[in-house]
């Protein structure tokens, strides 16, 4: 594969100091002299903050190993008739379909040190003998590891996935029929999630911690205080098997924590999946909310989205 990883993100916001100070809340750090750039512990700078007259994903940033890969993925995308153009960033590319600006740059692989395992109790087990369990007397603010993916609504999902597939060079994972396509450019399950939608708009982004318990204990401290920010969790997916909790942010971007996510090392011994039903969506926890399924913006957006961008 000549990609490797998810880079970074734009995210362009009408109501932008709220906004950031919001995913500085969610653990992210904010860097340079704007404050509108934030950092994860192990990627780097991943998000940016931009103006715009409405919320939407401005660029996504992916990462290849060489100057070879960006020459592949041009050629590629010329037998698509799609127009790229080399920068001193690398390769840019707007999907003709979504809009969507892409930039592909040499970049070195994300390299992640294990998170510690704490030792858990079961029938029959006495792993954590006379003591309670670490985990509860953890006190450190909870910090993202790294964006994992991100998800796309599209106004038509098969060419936005064949952009990303034959035009990119990602791989797909698992399918729901008729509605999305989960592509990965990394050992991750996934890293771009497509789904069918009325309009071209940002659906989550999604931001890996260490485990299940950092979930709940980020998803506690930001809902103190902001009950208004809860969407969706705890739960557990099907597809890619993480557990996940989603929370909104002022502009009305979903934000998710997750942890266990499935790792694809091996093409061949992984087998896609056509998935349908509730387990599309989930394995175990509440049920969606509809506003999950449907965002309660999604008129106003697609309103907007007839005007000026």
């Amino acid at each position: 594969m000549s990609l490797h990883r998810l880079t970074s993100i734009t995210v362009g916001v009408p109501n932008v100091a709220e906004t950031a100070a919001y995913y500085t809340d969610f653990g992210l750090t904010p860097t340079g002299p704007t404050g509108l750039r934030f950092a994860t512990t192990d990627g780097g700078e991943q998000l940016e903050i931009a103006p715009a007259p409405r919320r939407r994903l401005l660029q996504v940033g992916l990462g290849a190993q060489d100057e070879d890969d960006l020459g592949r993925i041009a050629s590629q995308l010329n037998r698509l008739d799609i127009a790229s153009a080399r920068t001193e960033a690398g390769l840019t590319v707007s999907d003709p379909n979504s809009q969507l600006e892409v930039t592909i740059a040499v970049t070195p692989e994300l390299r992640q040190e294990p998170a510690v395992v704490e030792p858990t109790n079961g029938p029959g087990r006495r792993d954590r003998p006379d003591g309670r369990a670490p985990s509860i007397e953890r006190t450190n603010r909870v910090r993202p590891r790294k964006l994992g993916h991100l998800v796309i609504g599209s106004v038509d999902q098969s060419a936005t996935q064949r952009f990303f597939v034959e035009g990119l060079g990602f791989k797909i994972s698992d399918e729901v029929p008729g509605l999305a396509s989960f592509l990965r450019c990394s050992t991750d399950h996934h890293n771009v999630l497509v789904q069918q939608a009325p309009l071209n708009f940002l659906h989550h982004t999604a931001w890996e911690v260490d485990d299940v318990d950092e979930v709940g204990r980020g998803a506690t401290r930001m809902l103190e205080g902001h009950p208004e920010r809860h969407v969706w969790g705890l739960g557990r997916h099907h597809i890619g098997s993480n557990f996940f909790w989603y929370l909104r942010d002022p502009a009305g971007n979903f934000s998710e924590y997750y942890s266990d996510l499935d790792c694809i090392i091996s093409d061949a011994l992984w087998k896609p999946s056509v998935v349908e039903g509730a387990r599309g969506l989930y394995n175990w926890g509440p049920p969606p909310p509809p506003s999950f399924i449907q965002p309660e913006d999604l008129g106003e957006l697609m309103t907007a989205s007839h005007g000026p961008a």
